[in-house]
């Protein structure tokens, strides 16, 4: 009775762990490599295209753009955006070039809670959507922040702006 009872305790533990690495997901890719800076034409063109989106939907946001080294290239803040989102907006930018990954990874991180919590002790990480790395020809070139309306908006209007570089 007992070799039965810890050959199905074993049984089990096996097929949970089997499982468990069957629903494995597949390691994320390296982030992209830093590049040079975003030229200044560049940046411009980001934030017009960012701007676009916000003014479309009636956001009045800060829009932040940082070249690969974290320093700021361009600062929009739109007529009506409260002056606090102007640091939360450089502080996404930083985020995302500094770790080249957007900050939504670290909101969604400190959401699910546990030891992801930690994420809130990493300096320079931003756990709010909103700032984008920008890649450009594979390499990390700069970063987008937003800030002033929803989380999801400002990376909306974070998306409208890396596109419009294209």
């Amino acid at each position: 009775m007992r070799k039965a009872t810890l050959l199905s305790l074993v049984v089990g533990a096996v097929l949970v762990f089997a499982a468990a690495s069957a629903s494995a997901q597949a390691p994320a890719p390296p982030p992209p490599p830093y590049g040079p800076a975003i030229t200044l034409d560049q940046a411009k063109k980001a934030t017009a295209g960012a701007e676009a989106e916000a003014r479309k939907n009636n956001w009045n946001v800060v829009i932040v753009v940082l070249d690969s080294g974290g320093h700021i290239v361009m600062i929009h803040r739109m007529d009506g955006a409260q002056f606090g989102s102007i640091e939360v907006a450089r502080e996404k930018a930083y985020s995302a070039v500094a770790f080249r990954r957007p900050t939504k990874v670290f909101e969604d991180a400190v959401g699910q809670g546990g030891v992801n919590l930690r994420v809130l002790r990493l300096p320079g990480a931003s756990p709010l959507e909103g700032g984008l790395p920008i890649v450009a020809d594979g390499k990390l070139i700069g970063s987008i922040g937003v800030s002033g309306v929803l989380a999801t908006q400002d990376a909306q209007i974070g998306r409208a702006g890396i596109e419009a570089m294209k």
